[in-house]
């Protein structure tokens, strides 16, 4: 999929069709999650810290990750791959690889055929932009997919593999790292074509031979991995990098219950159940503590997996304070046994799971953080909305008392702007899949 954060906010908001679009947070820490073409030429991308992405595309429209929105979008576009092919590998929630049994033996014009096709219907179902690469292996054709973005097609027939792979920087191949990189600079090899030209035995020697074995057959266009549906996950985990450190246990006890439902939501959608709990906790020097614990048996109960999360953290805090927090949920099974640890009392006491998100509140003046609940916190730049008399929306601004809200979806094109008091009882907040209609 191209861009496929930001093009999904650009579907489902009009207004943002064809402007730069940058998705992710605006406090100090944030980072890119998505960034459409438009943002791009001005040098943004995914993961450059949302700071830096500003600065360089200024006029970018800023708006937070509906991570729910991508998700059922991403249902829909693996829907349409699977009804194409019953060879289907997900790598992630926006790209795939197929292998249908009909081109075995297929021509490049009868792949090209398939391969537009494949593009139409994505669009058709989704409304989004799809790129097609494709290629005698998994190599060629993720890079072939990469060479035809934005919105495009490329096939590399047999007898192209080294046309196509020998100009590009060894950093295009899988497996090579910064690392990898720099030793095989200090080599003289920059090209994947330099990189198969070179004497096996040398790359053995730098990279060990089963590494530099796999890159010398990749740069040569030999890759015989299957295409294969993945495995069942081995966990789930969320994360959070806090805005401002946390330095309060009750603050770092309320975060961690966030971050446990969030997982915790996963492993019930997946319909798994854990016997072990981990928590990750990154101070603000950088360093990172885990602290794991494991049960004879599973569960989903979330009060004690939440329970049992607070506890280790409290062995994982730092005397400083606490940049980011992350909970993960491993040892799954299948069934779904009643309840996993029973909770220990803590030396300080540990808030109930929540009911809903929340968001913690760092005043610059004051060391304790507070929680607001979600329905609580004032309208942000890109609330979902909804309105009785108007539909759905999402919020453009806010301030001084007054939020302005445009009212579109999908279907709607571009919707009209209305200004609100803030405290508008009319005004509640939406469901982001409420922007698909």
């Amino acid at each position: 999929m191209d861009a496929f954060f930001a093009s999904a906010e650009q579907l489902t908001r009009p207004t943002l069709a064809g402007r730069p679009v940058l998705v992710g947070g605006l406090g100090p820490r944030s980072v890119v999650a998505g960034a459409s073409y438009e943002a791009r030429v001005f040098g943004a991308r995914s993961a450059m810290p949302m700071g830096q992405a500003r600065r360089r595309c200024a006029h970018a429209v800023t708006v937070p990750p509906r991570f729910a929105l991508y998700q059922a979008l991403s249902e829909q576009v693996m829907a349409v791959l699977g009804e194409a092919s019953a060879v289907l590998e997900p790598v992630s929630v926006d790209e795939a690889f197929l292998e249908p049994p009909a081109l075995a033996g297929a021509t490049a014009a009868e792949v090209e055929r398939f391969g537009a096709e494949l593009r139409a219907a994505v669009r058709a179902r989704t409304g989004l932009p799809a790129s097609v690469g494709a290629g005698s292996g998994k190599q060629l054709a993720k890079i072939a997919s990469e060479l035809a973005k934005p919105d495009g097609l490329r096939v590399v027939a047999s007898g192209e593999e080294q046309a196509v792979l020998g100009p590009l920087p060894v950093r295009a191949l899988w497996g090579v790292g910064p690392v990898a990189e720099t030793g095989l600079h200090r080599l003289g090899i920059r090209t994947v074509g330099h990189l198969a030209a070179t004497d096996l035995r040398e790359l053995t020697g730098l990279l060990g031979t089963a590494v530099g074995t796999e890159l010398h057959r990749l740069a040569r266009g030999v890759d015989e991995r299957p295409v294969a549906p993945r495995g069942a996950a081995k966990q789930v985990s969320a994360e959070t990098t806090f805005d401002t450190d946390l330095t309060a246990m009750s603050a770092v006890h309320d975060a961690i219950a966030r971050i446990a439902e969030s997982a915790h939501r996963r492993l019930v959608a997946d319909g798994r159940s854990a016997r072990t709990v981990t928590v990750k906790i990154r101070s603000a020097d950088f360093s990172t503590v885990t602290r794991s614990e494991t049960a004879p048996v599973a569960s989903t109960d979330l009060g004690a997996l939440t329970a049992v999360a607070q506890r280790l953290a409290r062995a994982a805090v730092p005397e400083g304070g606490v940049r980011l927090i992350g909970v993960s949920l491993a040892g799954l099974g299948d069934d779904s046994p009643p309840a996993l640890f029973e909770p220990t009392p803590l030396a300080a006491p540990v808030a109930p799971p929540v009911a809903q998100p929340v968001a913690v509140v760092h005043p610059p003046d004051r060391a304790d953080e507070a929680v607001v609940p979600e329905t609580a916190r004032p309208w942000r730049p890109g609330d979902d909305v909804s309105h009785p008399e108007h539909g759905h929306g999402w919020v453009q601004g806010a301030g001084h008392g007054r939020v302005t809200v445009r009212f579109e979806t999908r279907s709607t094109g571009p919707g009209r702007a209305r200004t609100f008091a803030i405290d508008d009882p009319d005004l509640s907040r939406a469901d982001p899949l409420g922007s698909l209609t």
